[in-house]
């Protein structure tokens, strides 16, 4: 079994070495070199040969900007995780990013590097394995699945909680003894796992579609960039789009969103009216939902209930609400992503007699998501992602 090789480009030798001991620690993740600019990076990228790229924005010499630009005009396609201090704070930055072809981010934790940086590990091993995972596998590399990592990651959940009670040479000692390894909180499930779908009888067949709804996660920023540069310059329906980020980047990102799609794409509020023509993006930290008033008017509404799957905000709450309100006369769609999260309420929206999608295998980044949602039932077609503009738009032409 090969390991996923990653690079690390960061001016702070404190965090390379932190970021370093984290995938050290990580089985099946190995270091293939660090680099203290962009520039040194570039000369030794191919010495490095990596499979991803965690890549700082503010260094001298070169910065993660000028480096995502000489990426792109090289056309290297190594996948590039920003990992920045200043992407919090500098959401606009970030989001430019992901404009120059980075695949996705992660902030720097706030106060003491040392002291947090187990904070945001396991996320940083999720994208690491999600992306450096897909690169690795289309370049002949045989690694391990994503469902690996994430197993990985409940373990070391339950040995920080454990630890925050017993101390760390306790918990570390009794998870020994115990030999205890938790199920995962969720699973992406590799390919050799995949079953036969459930199969679901709606209740009624599918009817004129009023809404569409999107639930996406891990891949989705530059897959949903894939999709609305694409969409239907005449389509009808609103579309509401939920998909995992975190707060305080998704203006931004739906703003970024907006300069590609010929639909009008926003960041959703509490209490706005669902119009044609719009696009709609879950505030990072809140769910999205549709609420009906007593005239009949669908009305977005935000809450900060507690997380669902792991997620706020969370395709699962909107889906739920999607299925209640519209019945047979939506469009729900799954796409890439770990986890589970969006399928079981797909599930239920196929049963009230909506139309569904889902991303295919091939291309999802992660065949999380989609995978669960087409186990349960819940998926009437799967769907490229290069042609997923296009059913979109079909059948919501169709059925409008």
């Amino acid at each position: 079994m090969d390991d996923i090789s990653v690079a690390i480009c960061d001016d702070s030798a404190l965090m390379r070495n932190l970021i370093s001991r984290v995938i050290d620690e990580t089985e099946g993740l190995t270091v293939a070199g660090k680099a203290m600019n962009g520039q040194f990076l570039v000369e030794k990228l191919d010495l490095f040969k990596p499979d991803v790229i965690i890549l700082d924005i503010e260094m001298p010499v070169m910065t993660g900007v000028e480096f995502l630009k000489w990426r792109k005009q090289n056309k290297v396609d190594i996948p590039v995780i920003i990992l920045s201090s200043i992407a919090e704070k500098g959401a606009a930055v970030t989001i430019e990013c992901l404009e120059l072809g980075a695949a996705d981010f992660i902030t720097k934790p706030n106060g003491s590097v040392s002291a947090d940086i187990s904070s945001v590990s396991d996320r940083l091993i999720e994208l690491i394995a999600s992306y450096g995972g897909s690169y690795a596998r289309r370049h002949g590399k045989q690694v391990r699945s994503s469902d690996f990592f994430s197993n990985l990651g409940s373990d070391r959940l339950v040995e920080r909680k454990l630890a925050s009670k017993l101390g760390a040479d306790k918990a570390k000692e009794f998870l020994a003894s115990t030999a205890a390894k938790p199920s995962a909180s969720f699973s992406s499930f590799s390919a050799s796992e995949t079953k036969g779908p459930a199969v679901i009888e709606p209740l009624r067949k599918p009817g004129r579609i009023e809404v569409i709804a999107i639930g996406i996660s891990t891949g989705g920023p530059n897959a949903l960039r894939d999709v609305f540069k694409m969409i239907d310059p005449h389509l009808k329906q609103p579309v509401l789009v939920v998909q995992h980020m975190p707060a305080g980047f998704t203006k931004e990102f739906a703003n970024s969103l907006n300069k590609i799609c010929a639909l009008n794409v926003k960041e959703a509020e509490d209490n706005e009216p669902i119009e044609s023509g719009n696009i709609y993006i879950a505030p990072g930290n809140y769910h999205i939902y549709v609420e009906q008033t007593n005239l009949g008017k669908k009305m977005l509404r935000l809450s900060q209930e507690p997380q669902r799957n792991g997620h706020r905000p969370s395709a699962d709450v909107l889906f739920e609400s999607v299925a209640k309100i519209y019945q047979n006369h939506a469009l729900g769609v799954i796409m890439t992503g770990m986890g589970k999260d969006g399928a079981v309420e797909l599930a239920e929206m196929r049963k009230q007699g909506a139309w569904t999608l889902g991303q295919d295998e091939a291309t999802a980044i992660v065949y999380g998501m989609p995978k669960v949602a087409y186990e349960l039932g819940g998926v009437q077609k799967q769907v490229p992602l290069d042609k997923m503009a296009d059913e979109i738009s079909k059948l919501a032409r169709e059925n409008a």
